[in-house]
């Protein structure tokens, strides 16, 4: 009978050093696009505040993707003791 081991780590998918590059990128873009289709440019005050908005409601999705993605984590393992049972026990 072999050993138990401890579960595989999982690497992470996501890089949060490249993510909150990129949702600056996005805040940037956005407030460009805004601009652009607004005709109005923002002062320095409230680029601030926009960025910082985009900032909130992107890390809060990435906050959901991390939380989406330890439930997939848990299926993942769950569907392999179920595989593992059921070519065992012969179900």
């Amino acid at each position: 009978m072999s050993e138990p081991r401890a579960a595989p780590a999982m690497r992470d998918a996501i890089d949060f050093g490249i993510v909150g590059d990129n949702i600056l990128d996005i805040a940037d873009f956005a407030i460009e696009k805004y601009e652009f289709t607004s005709g109005k440019a923002l002062s320095g005050k409230a680029r601030d505040e926009a960025v910082e908005r985009v900032r909130e409601a992107l890390w809060e999705m990435v906050k959901a993707f991390r939380n989406r993605r330890k439930e997939w984590r848990k299926r993942l393992f769950d569907a392999a003791d179920d595989a593992v049972r059921g070519s065992v026990e012969g179900s």
